[in-house]
């Protein structure tokens, strides 16, 4: 059966509207509702999901970044602390550079010349791993593009892309859909289309996978008009990596109906935002305990603690804190232990458990996120 690209009405694409209106109303609601939040997330908030971002688009291709590295990148690029944090790799900068520029600049002109300069920017060195390639270019030469997943030895090919020679007249038709789809196509769904429509096209020798993402991004951008990240898609894709995979070759080999790829892609949209808020829950938790705490003096090993609890807002610490966690993570005598947390329980931070003895635990007091 023909690839997409093969087929007669190429690069057009067919989809029923009926069957995909439910996925867009249930996404049209959660964009609503995070929207909603968006005034309130501050700037290191914004960061965290640009993080994962991050380390998840290239999750999704196999490259497992170093975190700190991300990290150090987000802080610098978002003027956040970095102290502590190390100088980071040329790659990791690359690669922040190209989400911060697909997000904040929304508003500007899609152009070859803009992906090319995405493309040098995740390959600074020219190689890919060992092997040297095209960069800042169209790929070029006569090997098949084989779009494939799995490690090495395992490898599975879904779809074989358009031959080399065609990457100019591809990427120019691309380029004008780009432009002219924007406000005519419902958003989402453009968001979608552009996806998959990039990933056919494969322009690139390596690298296609995150960018296709980046352009995601900036198409989603453009329909929300904002250049607040809000949440992260590829943390949700690289959760459902295989079905990613099954859905594209499916799609690839069904005739030009992109239906089933158009509900899979909003419904992938749906689950970020979901994920996404209850992140963004637990920092507008976290902002109001500090606030309801700031006029209480506490040591630097209850700030620690607190710190460690905050972090899995707005769900409890798991299992409670009790004085084997508070001394671990501490490094603290047994004494100590319960002289803090006695003082914290005094002061109305933490609510003691019902369990008693060694199994005394406790939670921070949630009147205080409210």
């Amino acid at each position: 059966m023909a690839y997409l690209w093969e087929l007669k009405q190429w690069p057009g694409f067919s989809y029923s509207l009926d069957n995909l209106l439910p996925y867009i109303a249930q996404a049209r609601k959660l964009q609503g509702q995070i929207q909603s939040l968006a005034a309130s997330l501050e700037l290191k908030d914004q960061g965290e999901l640009l993080f994962r971002e991050a380390l998840h688009t290239s999750a999704i291709e196999g490259e497992n970044l170093n975190p700190q590295d991300v990290r150090s990148s987000i802080a610098n690029h978002l003027g956040l602390p970095s102290a502590g944090l190390p100088v980071t790799a040329e790659r990791h900068q690359g690669l922040i550079e190209v989400l911060v520029d697909a997000t904040a600049n929304y508003e500007k002109v899609l152009t070859a010349e803009k992906l090319w300069a995405w493309h040098s920017a995740l390959f600074p060195t020219g190689y890919s791993g060992i092997k040297k390639i095209i960069v800042g270019g169209w790929r070029s030469g006569v090997t098949p593009m084989n779009i494939i997943s799995g490690s090495m030895g395992k490898e599975k090919i879904h779809f074989t892309a358009p031959p080399s020679n065609q990457m100019d007249k591809e990427m120019l038709q691309f380029m004008k859909w780009w432009e002219s789809s924007l406000g005519k196509v419902d958003g989402l769904l453009r968001a979608g289309i552009a996806h998959l429509y990039f990933v056919t096209i494969h322009p690139f020798e390596d690298g296609n996978g995150r960018l296709a993402r980046a352009l995601t991004d900036l198409a989603l951008a453009q329909e929300e008009m904002t250049g607040i990240r809000l949440y992260s898609l590829s943390t949700q894709i690289h959760k459902e990596r295989t079905s990613y995979y099954t859905i594209l070759e499916e799609v690839q080999k069904g005739g030009g109906d992109i239906t089933l790829w158009l509900s899979w892609f909003l419904d992938i949209y749906s689950h970020s935002i979901e994920s996404s808020m209850e992140i963004i829950k637990g920092a507008l938790m976290a902002q109001r305990f500090y606030t309801n705490i700031s006029n209480i003096v506490l040591n630097e090993r209850q700030l620690k603690v607190l710190e460690k609890m905050v972090q899995k807002l707005p769900e409890n610490f798991t299992g409670g804190l009790t004085n084997k966690k508070y001394s671990a993570i501490t490094k603290v005598s047994l004494a100590t232990v319960k002289r803090d947390l006695k003082e914290m329980a005094d002061l109305g931070i933490l609510i003691i458990g019902e369990e008693r003895g060694r199994s005394t635990n406790y939670q921070i007091n949630r009147s205080l996120l409210e």
